[in-house]
Formats: C-alpha cells, sequence, structure tokens
C-alpha cells in the first residue's frame, strides 16, 4: 500500500491517540473532584427509551465520553430509567448508567452513575439544571457529608435516526457509596429511622439546609431523597443523613414544581421547616455555620458564567431572604423550635 509524504506521521499521531485513550485508567476517587470539561454522546434507541419509560429493563447504548485532556473512550454500556416524578412528567428521565455490565469496560471503574438532565429541551430547562447542580455544590460547602455532582454537556443520538440529537448540560451524581467511604462510613439501609434518631447535628444541619433551599420533598424514615450512612467501626450508632434531588425546591423554583396540600402553600417559593426541634444551642450552631458560609454560598453562584442573570438572581435573592431571617434570633427560635413538626 502507497502512503503519501504526510500518512506516516499523521497515521501515527491517530494511532497514539487512539492507544492513549484506550489506556486511559479511570480514577472512581478523583472523578468527582475533577471539575474539567466532560462531554458525553449516548447513542441508543431513543424513540423507544421514551415510549418504554415505565419499563425495569437495562437499554443497550453506547457511550462516547471525552475527557478534558482530549481523550476519548468509546464502549457499549446499559441505561436504566429511573425517577418516578420524571418518568411522568418530563421529556426524558433520569437515566442509571451502568458502565460496569461489561467489567472489561474501561469506564467499568465508575460503576453505576446516576446522571440527571433537564426535564425538557428548551434553554430553560438547562438553566433550572444548573441551579440544581449549584445547590449541590452549596451543600458540598457546609459538610463532606454530601454528595458530589460533575457536570457535562451530553449529545443524545438516536440509533435509529428517528429522533432528532440534541445537545444539553446535565450532571452526573457520586454513587452513595463512594459518599460514605471517603468519610469512613457504610450506608444504611433498610431499617426504618425516626429523625429523632439518627445524628443530630447532621439532621439539623440537613432540615436548615432544606429549609433554605425550600425543600419539602424529603423524608428520613421513609429514605425519601435521604440516604444514611453509618460509621464503618460503629454500625450500631446513630446514622447520619445525606440529601438528594434538589430540583422541586424553592431555589430551583422550575416551572414543573408542585407542593404536598396538607403543607398550606401555594408553591415551592414558600419555605415550610420540616425539621424537628433540637435545642437552642446545637440550632445556633447550625445557623453560626450557615452565617460563617454565606459569602462562599453566593460566590459559588455568582462565578458560576454558565446560569444567566435572571435564574442568578432569582437564586440570590432567594438565600438573601433566608439569611435575614436566621440572622435575627427570635426568628431562629421561632421558625427551627417553637414552630417545628412534632411528629
Amino acid at each position: 500500500m502507497k502512503i503519501f509524504k504526510w500518512g506516516i506521521p499523521v497515521f501515527l499521531l491517530l494511532l497514539s491517540v487512539f492507544t492513549y485513550a484506550q489506556s486511559k485508567e479511570i480514577n472512581r476517587k478523583t472523578f468527582f473532584a475533577d471539575e474539567g470539561k466532560l462531554e458525553l454522546k449516548l447513542t441508543c434507541d431513543i424513540k423507544n427509551l421514551l415510549a418504554e419509560k415505565k419499563s425495569l429493563s437495562d437499554v443497550d447504548a453506547t457511550i462516547s465520553c471525552k475527557f478534558p485532556d482530549s481523550s476519548i473512550i468509546v464502549e457499549n454500556i446499559k441505561l436504566k430509567q429511573r425517577g418516578h416524578f420524571r418518568k411522568d412528567n418530563c421529556y426524558l428521565s433520569s437515566l442509571m448508567l451502568q458502565f460496569n455490565k461489561n467489567p472489561a469496560n474501561k469506564l467499568a471503574p465508575l460503576k453505576n452513575l446516576k446522571l440527571v438532565g433537564g426535564c425538557g429541551k428548551s434553554s430553560d430547562d438547562e438553566q433550572y439544571l444548573f441551579k440544581e447542580y449549584l445547590t449541590y455544590k452549596i451543600f458540598n460547602l457546609l459538610t463532606d457529608y454530601s454528595f458530589r455532582a460533575r457536570l457535562l454537556q451530553v449529545t443524545y443520538e438516536d440509533s435509529k435516526g428517528k429522533i432528532k440529537t440534541y445537545t444539553q448540560h446535565a450532571f452526573l451524581l457520586e454513587d452513595i457509596d463512594d459518599v460514605a467511604k471517603r468519610n469512613n462510613h457504610r450506608q444504611k439501609k433498610l431499617v426504618r429511622f425516626s429523625p429523632k434518631g439518627t445524628h443530630s447535628y447532621q439532621t439539623t444541619l440537613v432540615s436548615v439546609f432544606e429549609y433554605m433551599i425550600g425543600n419539602t420533598d424529603w423524608s428520613i424514615p421513609y429514605y425519601h431523597n435521604i440516604k444514611l450512612v453509618v460509621p464503618k467501626a460503629d454500625t450500631f450508632a446513630v446514622p447520619l443523613p445525606i440529601p438528594y434531588d434538589f430540583d422541586i425546591t424553592g431555589l430551583v423554583n422550575p416551572y414543573y414544581a408542585t407542593t404536598p396540600p396538607d403543607l398550606g402553600i401555594e408553591n415551592v417559593t414558600q419555605r415550610v421547616y420540616r425539621g424537628f426541634a433540637s435545642s437552642m444551642e446545637e440550632t445556633q450552631a447550625v445557623v453560626d455555620l450557615f452565617i460563617k458560609k454565606e459569602a462562599d454560598i453566593l460566590a459559588v453562584i455568582n462565578a458560576f458564567d454558565l446560569l444567566n442573570q435572571k435564574h442568578k438572581k432569582q437564586m440570590v435573592n432567594f438565600i438573601a431572604e433566608f439569611y435575614k431571617s436566621i440572622k435575627n434570633k427570635s426568628e431562629v427560635k421561632s421558625i427551627f423550635i417553637t414552630n417545628a413538626r412534632t411528629q
């Protein structure tokens, strides 16, 4: 075969890129600490995926993952649809990316990760996605017992060519086992705990955080948008709650948000404290942490260039209302103790 003058260098360059991509090692421990740009391309039968939202079956897909250093890994994986609300109300439900169905895959160390995308395909849906992503970042500032999220850009391609390809930002959510492991804990499940039977300070922190972001869609006893972890060395210790799923909140305030009819609020921007009363001393310690982190929280929002000014202003103003309340000690007592839930 005749190779032209520039053929060999170009061929060797392409070969080296291909070889590097195929030999790239994925470090699960550092994956969520990396803020570099990550691009995914998911190719599957999207039309069938949309038609079978309630199906529990795995879906075959091909993923192309482009890393910040421009290396690319292309592999076959499995998808599973999840999230009851999104299955019923969104264009595409949340997806569980099952990287380890084939243990030989280069991406297999990532195991199974939840992919959270926009509820719809519009630019506004993407803005709400950014706001939820930033909510995870805010909670990361308050405690290490929190889920890390990694932002990425995803191109959804229909393998049958029946659905138009589209690209939108999304984020991957850290697995609870990794959250627990980096804190020297392990997940606790299948045991029903009352909030009063969990780690007091962490539960108060979570409850105040949920109040800050305007979230009523969580429950410790029912493991609803909450995971529990216990120390590895003492599995009989009281568990620590770790919250997730922050889209139906006042801080994000998406068009599809609804509120429980029994709470007496008209929309998610009306805050209701769903925690139980703690001591004033512990409550104040949690409040003091929020006050200490105020500038950092606002910086996370203001420094995020992908969020437009309209939604950035909404987030900042909503948080400002919270800080106005917690800087008044009488309001702190009224909200978090006097009027806390009792059952």
